[in-house]
């Protein structure tokens, strides 16, 4: 394992996170409930809470099996994506992202995740990914499923966000031997 390296597609750059990103993340996923609506997890909610998950993140980079990337379009910062919980084992990763609203629907989601896949079980040779959604995160759903991820099992109301009860749903991708 290799850890995080920068990753580049047609239209994205996948890079290390810097201090600069906390500001944009706080204000384009941190402000906004949509953004954790089906996670429940928002470690932006304030600039200091952006600031201080941004500056882990940087001291993660250190770790071979940290997996931790920010996502730009045109310069912008749009999205972040990051695999974790790797289970030796199984040779195993979990992968997750979110994408700033005002870029949904263009493809960036589906994009950015094949090409972590490629890189997570290619070049660090890890043999399945894995990743969940909540049953009405449709937008998720979809890009797990373009960027080749199957749906594996559902867990009934397997989610509790801030006392609603969401359908768990779960997806794989194992690499060809």
């Amino acid at each position: 394992m290799t850890g995080t390296a920068e990753l580049t597609t047609k239209r994205l750059r996948l890079r290390k996170y810097c201090m600069e990103d906390a500001l944009p993340l706080f204000e384009e996923f941190g402000c906004d409930p949509v953004m954790y609506e089906y996670s429940g997890w928002n470690p932006y909610a304030t600039c200091d809470m952006a600031e201080e998950t941004v500056h882990r993140f940087i001291d993660s980079y250190k770790h071979v099996d940290f997996y931790g990337w920010a996502i730009e379009y045109q310069g912008m910062l749009i999205d972040t994506i990051g695999a974790y919980d790797y289970v030796p084992e199984k040779n195993q990763i979990e992968i997750g992202l979110s994408i700033a609203r005002n870029f949904w629907g263009n493809g960036f989601a589906t994009e950015a995740l094949i090409r972590v896949i490629e890189f997570l079980t290619g070049h660090e040779q890890i043999r399945t990914v894995t990743a969940w959604c909540a049953a009405e995160n449709t937008g998720s759903k979809k890009a797990l499923q373009k960027a080749g991820m199957k749906q594996t099992h559902v867990i009934k109301n397997g989610l509790d966000i801030e006392g609603k009860t969401h359908d768990q749903l779960f997806f794989s991708y194992t690499r060809s031997s």
